[in-house]
Order: structure tokens, then C-alpha cells, then sequence
């Protein structure tokens, strides 16, 4: 499979966010990374509801929502209406992780699983034939723009290791200091999906960039 590219709208110009999310509608990326932080989770605020129902009325590929909140599990079936394709909840943050990742798929989304640059991946060990996605945070979660942290490519190869020796279907995203250069690290070590923010909207031509990103 080829990998997938999934611009982080959290970069865009939210002064222009409909003009972004049809440059990405009109571009060669496979999703729309959202990022849905609380402030107590993560030391960050973003968007709810309203900006993610106003994303998907205009967005024509899935939405890919990334939830850094605390009990996320008490917040799926509103983001199902919102408009979430696939929705993360982060282990961290799950006490009934188990429980969570049930009620994102009976609620009719794919479910994923985050895991911070601290937590070590053999703790998905008796969740990973249920997911749909597991995504590692190649930086500490909560701000745009940060440097790579390396030991994400020993994580994408061991929870590709994982995956292939449970029989499990899970595609390996990977959120945080993503360019050229750790995209073509991280597509080497397993990768499926690459999720890039300030690298796209930052630079002189998005449309072209997540297109260099597609194609490497």
C-alpha cells in the first residue's frame, strides 16, 4: 500500500479555513488531521465541535481526529456527529481503553490508539486486533512545530513487529516533526501514514509540498 499523507489543519490559516481545506480537498493528501486539545491533557486549547462540523462541510476526504483530552471515552458520539472518520483517543488517557475503542466502532468510526514518545508500544499487546490505527507522537503532544524525536522509528519498527506477528490490520501514523527527510526515515521503518503540519502550511506552495510529501 501506498502511504497515506494527512495535512494537521491545526497549522492552517484559521482566518482562511475554508480556502485550506479546499486546498487539501483539491490536493493529492488521503485525510484531514485534527487535533482536538482540552488544556488539562496537554498544555494546549484547539478547536471543538463547531470548527470540525464547519471542516467536514466542506472537506471531501475523511476526517482523521486525534483526541489529546481527558475521557475521551465520554465524548464519541459527539464527535461521530461532528463529523469524525476515524477517531485516536491516547492510551494515556484511557483507564478503559478497551471499553473506548468499543464504543468508537460501534458508533460507526475506525478507532486508533496514540501513544506519547514516553509509552512504550508492548502495552498495546491485548488491544492490537482491535484497532484500526495505532499513532505515534514523534513529538510530546500539544504544540505544532516541534523537533523530530528519533526514537520514533525504533517504535514504528517494533509496533510493526507487533502488528504482523498478531495477524492485526492496524495501520502506523506518525504525528510530529515530519519533513522530507524523517518522512523518508519513517515510510523506511513501516509507516503508513504520514501526518505533517507546519512542514505543509508553512511553506511557500502547500498543494506542492504535501505532493513532494505523497510521492516519496
Amino acid at each position: 500500500m501506498a502511504h497515506l499523507i494527512s495535512p494537521s489543519v491545526l497549522s492552517c490559516d484559521f482566518a482562511n479555513i475554508q480556502r485550506d481545506v479546499e486546498m487539501i480537498n483539491q490536493s493529492t493528501a488521503d485525510w484531514f488531521h485534527v487535533d482536538v486539545m482540552d488544556g488539562v491533557f496537554v498544555p494546549n486549547i484547539s478547536f471543538g465541535f463547531p470548527v470540525i462540523e464547519a471542516i467536514k462541510k466542506h472537506a471531501t476526504k475523511p476526517l482523521d481526529v486525534h483526541l489529546m483530552i481527558e475521557n475521551p471515552g465520554q465524548y464519541v458520539d459527539a464527535f461521530k456527529k461532528a463529523g469524525a472518520d476515524i477517531l485516536t483517543v491516547h492510551y494515556e488517557a484511557c483507564p478503559h481503553l478497551h471499553r473506548t475503542i468499543q464504543s468508537i466502532k460501534e458508533a460507526g468510526m475506525q478507532a486508533g490508539v496514540a501513544l506519547n514518545p514516553h509509552t512504550n508500544i508492548d502495552l498495546l499487546a491485548n488491544v492490537i486486533a482491535d484497532l484500526d490505527l495505532v499513532l505515534i507522537m514523534s513529538v510530546n503532544p500539544g504544540f505544532g512545530g516541534q523537533k523530530f524525536i528519533q526514537n520514533a522509528l525504533t517504535k514504528v519498527k517494533q509496533i510493526k513487529e507487533l502488528i504482523l506477528k498478531s495477524g492485526a490490520k492496524a495501520l502506523i501514523e506518525v504525528d510530529g516533526g515530519v519533513n522530507l527527510e524523517t518522512g523518508k526515515k519513517l515510510i523506511e521503518a513501516g509507516a503508513d501514514v504520514l501526518v505533517a503540519g507546519s512542514f505543509v502550511f508553512n511553506s511557500g506552495n502547500p498543494t506542492k509540498t504535501i505532493a513532494d510529501l505523497k510521492n516519496m
